[in-house]
């Protein structure tokens, strides 16, 4: 099934794969990465595919590792948005190409290109054919008076209610997984909804200014395993999709979230949007950040470009 967004497989030829560095995160799906790793490695040597496994903990060590490897050497991402996301450095503008394997908590950027946990199969199938180049963001972010820091990412980030739901996700029961745990964190945290005022330019016009729960910048259609944040998102467009929620209560925002998983929320009186190469975010306090998932802290400014066609996919 092919997602909004979603590079289409082309017909033609196949093409020879390159050596891969298989990259598993083992901390990625609460330790299904690593427990999927043997049954992987089967189907990796049943298609006589050439590779070598690299297991950090920290995607600092990686990166490191991968940065040694020949340039003609691709990298096989096993984990969720997060894991693909640390290893960006290792891959725009060195020529590198990557293959997403998902088995993370929520695997929304490969669920977007159609890949499933688990279906190992798909996934190492999908290799033979032509990559396809996907843009990237570039995104600097302010913490009180520090000077700012630099991340890439493939799928995007969220500032407020989304992040909050990220942090909350580790008081929702261990049974939970995916989709079903962010569903819980939501309700949790719409308990507990607070507004900060901010202030939104798009390619250095103005967007939004006032209070606001949630700001989203996306490169991909879909967050938190499932939630169509933006669902005109295109990953090869050269742009990226800012959407931002305006003054609500919680009874708002609830009623919102219930538009923002089908995609259905872009025309609500209270959701800003633009798709622009640039987007600055400013916050007259500090409120919560993810960066393809991951949580960093809090923010009171953040800068995000757009990186056209930065990632080579290998099973796009």
């Amino acid at each position: 099934m092919l997602y909004p967004g979603c590079p289409v497989i082309p017909d033609g030829p196949s093409v020879s794969v390159p050596h891969l560095a298989v990259v598993l995160n083992p901390n990625a799906g609460g330790g299904l990465a690593l427990r999927s790793w043997p049954r992987l490695q089967r189907e990796l040597t049943a298609r006589g595919l050439s590779h070598e496994l690299i297991r950090e903990d920290s995607g600092d060590a990686a990166l490191t590792r991968l940065r040694a490897l020949p340039s003609g050497t691709a990298v096989m991402a096993v984990g969720g948005d997060g894991t693909v996301g640390a290893l960006l450095p290792a891959l725009v503008g060195t020529g590198r190409a990557l293959a997403i394997v998902p088995l993370g908590t929520g695997n929304d950027f490969a669920g977007l290109l159609g890949l499933r946990p688990g279906a190992f199969a798909e996934a190492l199938d999908r290799l033979n054919y032509q990559p396809r180049a996907v843009d990237a963001l570039r995104v600097t972010v302010v913490q009180g008076d520090e000077a700012g820091q630099s991340f890439m990412l493939l799928n995007g980030l969220g500032m407020g209610f989304d992040s909050d739901v990220t942090a909350n996700m580790a008081r929702a029961p261990a049974r939970l997984r995916g989709f079903a745990r962010y569903a819980w964190s939501a309700v949790a945290t719409i308990r507990e909804l607070h507004l900060t005022g901010v202030t939104i330019t798009a390619d250095d016009q103005p967007l939004y200014a006032g209070p606001s729960g949630i700001v989203a910048v996306m490169n991909g259609t879909r967050y938190g395993g499932g939630f169509r944040i933006s669902p005109d998102s295109d990953v090869r467009d050269g742009q990226v999709n800012v959407v931002a929620g305006g003054d609500m209560n919680r009874r708002q925002l609830t009623d919102l979230m219930l538009r923002v998983l089908p995609g259905r929320h872009l025309n609500h009186p209270r959701v800003h949007t633009r798709a622009a190469r640039t987007v600055q975010v400013r916050w007259d306090a500090p409120v919560r950040v993810h960066l393809d998932g991951d949580l960093h802290g809090h923010v009171t400014e953040l800068h995000v470009e757009t990186l056209p066609g930065a990632v080579q996919l290998l099973n796009a």
